[in-house]
Protein backbone atom coordinates (compact mmCIF):
# COMPACT_ATOMS: atom_id res chain seq x y z
CA UNK A 1 0.00 0.00 0.00
CA UNK A 2 1.49 3.11 -1.12
CA UNK A 3 0.45 6.27 1.39
CA UNK A 4 -1.00 9.41 0.36
CA UNK A 5 1.47 13.00 0.50
CA UNK A 6 0.85 14.32 3.93
CA UNK A 7 -0.02 17.55 1.58
CA UNK A 8 -3.55 16.14 0.74
CA UNK A 9 -4.05 15.60 4.22
CA UNK A 10 -3.24 19.37 4.90
CA UNK A 11 -4.58 21.70 1.06
CA UNK A 12 -8.16 21.36 0.72
CA UNK A 13 -8.73 19.71 -2.69
CA UNK A 14 -10.14 21.90 -5.74
CA UNK A 15 -13.30 19.97 -7.21
CA UNK A 16 -12.52 19.72 -10.89
CA UNK A 17 -9.61 22.36 -10.36
CA UNK A 18 -10.74 25.84 -9.07
CA UNK A 19 -13.50 26.21 -11.56
CA UNK A 20 -15.34 29.85 -12.19
CA UNK A 21 -16.96 29.89 -15.61
CA UNK A 22 -17.93 33.19 -14.98
CA UNK A 23 -14.27 34.23 -14.56
CA UNK A 24 -13.60 32.71 -17.59
CA UNK A 25 -12.07 29.52 -16.25
CA UNK A 26 -14.33 26.41 -17.09
CA UNK A 27 -13.84 23.06 -15.11
CA UNK A 28 -11.14 20.57 -15.32
CA UNK A 29 -9.17 23.51 -17.76
CA UNK A 30 -5.81 24.92 -17.97
CA UNK A 31 -6.81 28.22 -16.47
CA UNK A 32 -8.66 26.58 -13.45
CA UNK A 33 -5.60 24.30 -12.62
CA UNK A 34 -3.62 27.08 -13.29
CA UNK A 35 -5.57 29.25 -10.37
CA UNK A 36 -5.79 26.48 -7.77
CA UNK A 37 -2.08 26.56 -8.35
CA UNK A 38 -1.37 30.11 -7.52
CA UNK A 39 -4.20 29.87 -4.68
CA UNK A 40 -2.14 26.91 -3.12
CA UNK A 41 -4.86 24.29 -3.25
CA UNK A 42 -4.75 20.90 -3.93
CA UNK A 43 -6.48 19.64 -7.45
CA UNK A 44 -8.67 17.50 -8.04
CA UNK A 45 -9.10 16.53 -11.89
CA UNK A 46 -11.05 13.82 -14.00
CA UNK A 47 -9.89 11.50 -17.20
CA UNK A 48 -11.86 9.91 -19.77
CA UNK A 49 -10.50 8.34 -22.79
CA UNK A 50 -10.19 10.07 -26.63
CA UNK A 51 -10.57 7.22 -29.54
CA UNK A 52 -6.89 7.21 -30.04
CA UNK A 53 -6.26 6.11 -26.39
CA UNK A 54 -4.94 9.43 -24.76
CA UNK A 55 -6.40 10.50 -21.98
CA UNK A 56 -8.01 13.78 -21.60
CA UNK A 57 -8.64 15.90 -18.45
CA UNK A 58 -12.86 15.85 -18.83
CA UNK A 59 -15.47 15.10 -16.14
CA UNK A 60 -18.60 14.04 -18.52
CA UNK A 61 -19.02 11.15 -20.94
CA UNK A 62 -20.81 12.95 -23.30
CA UNK A 63 -19.33 16.18 -24.66
CA UNK A 64 -22.93 18.44 -24.84
CA UNK A 65 -22.96 20.32 -21.29
CA UNK A 66 -19.06 21.45 -21.31
CA UNK A 67 -18.59 22.52 -24.58
CA UNK A 68 -20.52 23.78 -28.25
CA UNK A 69 -20.37 19.79 -29.13
CA UNK A 70 -22.21 16.88 -28.69
CA UNK A 71 -21.43 13.02 -28.45
CA UNK A 72 -19.41 11.10 -26.69
CA UNK A 73 -15.56 12.00 -25.56
CA UNK A 74 -14.64 8.61 -26.43
CA UNK A 75 -15.19 8.76 -30.32
CA UNK A 76 -13.16 11.62 -31.18
CA UNK A 77 -9.28 11.19 -31.45
CA UNK A 78 -7.26 13.59 -29.02
CA UNK A 79 -6.05 16.26 -31.24
CA UNK A 80 -9.63 16.13 -32.08
CA UNK A 81 -10.70 17.38 -28.60
CA UNK A 82 -8.31 19.35 -28.20
CA UNK A 83 -9.54 21.67 -30.49
CA UNK A 84 -12.87 21.92 -28.80
CA UNK A 85 -13.54 24.87 -26.97
CA UNK A 86 -14.81 24.73 -23.08
CA UNK A 87 -17.76 26.92 -22.47
CA UNK A 88 -16.81 29.91 -20.82
CA UNK A 89 -13.11 30.01 -21.40
CA UNK A 90 -10.67 30.49 -24.18
CA UNK A 91 -9.49 26.78 -24.91
CA UNK A 92 -9.64 23.20 -25.78
CA UNK A 93 -9.97 19.73 -23.72
CA UNK A 94 -6.67 19.47 -22.17
CA UNK A 95 -4.61 15.92 -22.26
CA UNK A 96 -3.27 14.44 -19.07
CA UNK A 97 0.25 14.61 -20.23
CA UNK A 98 -0.07 18.19 -20.89
CA UNK A 99 -1.74 18.81 -16.90
CA UNK A 100 1.25 16.76 -15.57
CA UNK A 101 3.60 19.29 -17.54
CA UNK A 102 1.49 22.16 -16.12
CA UNK A 103 1.54 21.46 -12.69
CA UNK A 104 5.10 19.95 -12.61
CA UNK A 105 4.56 18.44 -8.93
CA UNK A 106 3.71 22.37 -7.47
CA UNK A 107 0.78 21.10 -6.00
CA UNK A 108 -1.14 17.80 -5.28
CA UNK A 109 -3.25 16.40 -7.94
CA UNK A 110 -6.12 14.12 -7.14
CA UNK A 111 -7.14 11.76 -10.15
CA UNK A 112 -10.43 10.54 -10.95
CA UNK A 113 -10.75 7.53 -13.71
CA UNK A 114 -14.29 7.53 -14.66
CA UNK A 115 -15.58 4.36 -15.24
CA UNK A 116 -15.83 2.98 -18.55
CA UNK A 117 -18.05 0.28 -18.55
CA UNK A 118 -20.82 1.81 -16.96
CA UNK A 119 -22.12 -0.88 -14.60
CA UNK A 120 -18.72 -0.71 -11.98
CA UNK A 121 -17.30 -4.16 -13.80
CA UNK A 122 -14.41 -4.90 -16.24
CA UNK A 123 -13.06 -2.50 -18.60
CA UNK A 124 -10.89 -2.65 -21.68
CA UNK A 125 -8.02 -1.01 -20.16
CA UNK A 126 -7.46 1.72 -22.57
CA UNK A 127 -8.11 4.48 -19.74
CA UNK A 128 -6.20 2.71 -17.19
CA UNK A 129 -3.11 1.98 -20.34
CA UNK A 130 -2.85 5.76 -21.54
CA UNK A 131 -2.87 7.29 -17.33
CA UNK A 132 -0.17 4.74 -16.55
CA UNK A 133 1.90 6.07 -19.48
CA UNK A 134 1.75 9.43 -18.64
CA UNK A 135 2.59 9.44 -14.93
CA UNK A 136 5.67 7.49 -16.04
CA UNK A 137 8.39 9.50 -14.51
CA UNK A 138 6.09 11.89 -12.94
CA UNK A 139 7.65 12.93 -9.69
CA UNK A 140 4.88 14.93 -8.24
CA UNK A 141 2.41 14.19 -5.29
CA UNK A 142 -0.29 12.30 -7.18
CA UNK A 143 -2.85 10.04 -6.02
CA UNK A 144 -5.39 8.05 -8.47
CA UNK A 145 -9.00 7.12 -7.93
CA UNK A 146 -12.34 5.85 -9.25
CA UNK A 147 -15.78 4.32 -8.48
CA UNK A 148 -14.68 1.14 -10.46
CA UNK A 149 -12.96 -0.84 -8.22
CA UNK A 150 -11.55 -2.69 -11.22
CA UNK A 151 -9.93 0.41 -12.65
CA UNK A 152 -8.04 0.76 -9.14
CA UNK A 153 -6.87 -2.91 -9.58
CA UNK A 154 -5.72 -2.23 -12.63
CA UNK A 155 -3.81 1.09 -12.08
CA UNK A 156 -2.14 -0.56 -9.14
CA UNK A 157 -0.65 -3.20 -11.30
CA UNK A 158 0.16 -0.55 -13.86
CA UNK A 159 1.55 2.24 -11.44
CA UNK A 160 1.76 0.72 -8.22
CA UNK A 161 3.65 3.82 -7.02
CA UNK A 162 1.24 6.06 -6.96
CA UNK A 163 -1.42 6.16 -3.93
CA UNK A 164 -4.81 4.85 -4.88
CA UNK A 165 -8.56 5.12 -3.49
CA UNK A 166 -11.72 3.86 -4.00
CA UNK A 167 -15.23 6.70 -4.65
CA UNK A 168 -17.58 5.84 -2.80
CA UNK A 169 -21.15 6.90 -1.32
CA UNK A 170 -24.99 5.53 -0.65
CA UNK A 171 -25.45 4.34 -4.46
CA UNK A 172 -29.28 5.28 -3.85
CA UNK A 173 -31.30 4.28 -6.88
CA UNK A 174 -32.42 7.85 -7.90
CA UNK A 175 -28.39 8.43 -8.11
CA UNK A 176 -27.04 5.51 -9.63
CA UNK A 177 -30.55 4.38 -11.76
CA UNK A 178 -28.09 2.59 -14.56
CA UNK A 179 -26.86 0.14 -11.52
CA UNK A 180 -28.46 -3.02 -10.75
CA UNK A 181 -29.68 -2.89 -7.16
CA UNK A 182 -26.67 -6.04 -6.35
CA UNK A 183 -24.14 -4.07 -7.48
CA UNK A 184 -25.04 -1.03 -5.75
CA UNK A 185 -25.61 -3.24 -2.17
CA UNK A 186 -22.16 -4.42 -2.94
CA UNK A 187 -20.15 -0.92 -3.59
CA UNK A 188 -22.12 0.55 -1.00
CA UNK A 189 -19.74 -1.71 1.89
CA UNK A 190 -16.51 -0.80 -0.13
CA UNK A 191 -15.47 -4.02 -0.31
CA UNK A 192 -12.54 -3.98 -2.47
CA UNK A 193 -10.61 -1.40 -0.65
CA UNK A 194 -7.99 -3.86 1.39
CA UNK A 195 -7.68 -6.05 -2.41
CA UNK A 196 -7.06 -2.98 -4.62
CA UNK A 197 -4.04 -2.22 -1.79
CA UNK A 198 -5.82 1.36 -1.27
CA UNK A 199 -5.33 4.09 1.09
CA UNK A 200 -7.95 6.46 1.18
CA UNK A 201 -11.40 7.06 0.27
CA UNK A 202 -13.22 9.90 -0.90
CA UNK A 203 -16.65 9.80 0.28
CA UNK A 204 -19.64 11.53 -0.40
CA UNK A 205 -20.04 14.34 2.03
CA UNK A 206 -23.51 13.83 2.60
CA UNK A 207 -23.10 10.22 3.47
CA UNK A 208 -20.13 10.44 5.33
CA UNK A 209 -21.26 9.48 9.01
CA UNK A 210 -22.08 5.75 8.45
CA UNK A 211 -20.85 2.93 10.03
CA UNK A 212 -18.62 1.89 7.23
CA UNK A 213 -16.77 4.93 6.69
CA UNK A 214 -15.48 4.81 10.26
CA UNK A 215 -15.02 1.13 10.33
CA UNK A 216 -12.41 1.99 7.27
CA UNK A 217 -10.98 5.28 9.33
CA UNK A 218 -10.31 3.30 12.39
CA UNK A 219 -8.49 0.64 10.63
CA UNK A 220 -6.11 3.20 9.15
CA UNK A 221 -7.81 4.76 5.65
CA UNK A 222 -7.27 8.73 4.98
CA UNK A 223 -11.18 9.63 4.40
CA UNK A 224 -11.72 12.52 1.78
CA UNK A 225 -14.53 13.50 1.00
CA UNK A 226 -16.80 15.49 -1.62
CA UNK A 227 -18.21 18.11 -2.66
CA UNK A 228 -18.32 20.73 -0.18
CA UNK A 229 -19.58 24.30 -1.47
CA UNK A 230 -20.12 26.34 2.06
CA UNK A 231 -17.96 26.40 5.43
CA UNK A 232 -20.59 25.62 7.35
CA UNK A 233 -21.05 21.66 5.15
CA UNK A 234 -17.08 21.70 5.24
CA UNK A 235 -17.62 22.23 9.40
CA UNK A 236 -19.87 19.47 9.09
CA UNK A 237 -18.02 17.20 6.66
CA UNK A 238 -14.59 17.99 8.98
CA UNK A 239 -16.30 15.62 11.74
CA UNK A 240 -15.70 12.66 10.02
CA UNK A 241 -13.28 13.14 6.62
CA UNK A 242 -9.10 14.11 6.83
CA UNK A 243 -9.94 16.46 4.13
CA UNK A 244 -12.54 18.20 1.88
CA UNK A 245 -12.93 18.60 -1.87
CA UNK A 246 -14.89 21.70 -2.54
CA UNK A 247 -16.05 24.39 -5.02
CA UNK A 248 -18.13 27.54 -5.29
CA UNK A 249 -16.33 29.32 -2.11
CA UNK A 250 -12.47 29.45 -1.19
CA UNK A 251 -11.96 26.93 1.22
CA UNK A 252 -9.59 27.75 4.39
CA UNK A 253 -5.83 26.57 4.02
CA UNK A 254 -4.20 25.51 7.38
CA UNK A 255 -1.47 27.93 8.30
Amino acid sequence: MTELHKDFLRLPIAHRALHDVTAGRPENSRAAIEAGIAAGYALEIDLQPSRDGQAMVFHDYELDRLTDESGPVRQRDADRLQAIGLCGGDEGIPTFADVLDLVAGRVPILVELKDQDRHMGETDGMLEAAVARDLAGYGGALAVMSFNPHMVRRMARLSPDFPRGIVSCAFRTGTCGELAEATRARLREIPDYDATRCSFISHNASDLDTARVAELKAAGAVVLCWTIRSQAAEAEARRFADNITFEGYRAAIPA
